[in-house]
């Protein structure tokens, strides 16, 4: 067995923390499921409602500049994006899809804070509604679990 010094973050937010979920309109029906079930998680980790801002944008592709407002304005300390891009006949899925992604990593690094990637990218209406709180799970709990993961993390990393 090794013994090595070993950093990792809990699931403990810190005192007033203040949080941004900013999610795509298009889809609604799906990302209003994925909206509960970060809520939810949050919540059970000890944030107030108050605590957690709820912002719409009108598609996931439009997700990543609101997600850089929100993370220049300075007032929070994680965002939760979240999405559903569900694959169509046209190479439209790819565009958004991937543009999605890279936006909303890049806003994580510029402006380092935490960004919970709770946007669907499936095929299928089925594959939505699994992910969004059916068979397979809660995508956008998840997002707001690693969220406050990293949101420690990097407190215990700058201390």
């Amino acid at each position: 067995m090794h013994h090595i010094n070993t950093i990792e973050g809990d699931f403990t937010p810190l005192q007033d923390a203040r949080f941004a979920l900013v999610a795509s309109r298009f889809n609604s029906f799906i990302v209003q499921s994925l909206i509960n079930g970060a809520v939810d998680t949050l919540c059970r980790h000890g944030v107030p409602e108050t605590g957690i801002d709820l912002i719409w944008t009108p598609g996931s592709f439009e997700l990543p500049l609101a997600a850089q407002k929100l993370a220049a304005s300075e007032r929070y300390d994680g965002i939760v994006a979240l999405g559903a891009v569900i694959r169509g006949g046209t190479p439209h899925f790819e565009y958004v899809a991937g543009e999605c992604v890279k936006g909303l990593a890049s806003v994580s690094l510029e402006y380092d804070i935490p960004v919970g990637f709770g946007v669907l990218t499936v095929d299928t209406i089925d594959q939505a509604v699994e992910r969004a709180g059916t068979k397979a799970g809660n995508k956008g709990a998840e997002a707001a679990m690693a969220m406050l993961e990293m949101v420690s993390l990097l407190r215990r990393l700058e201390g």
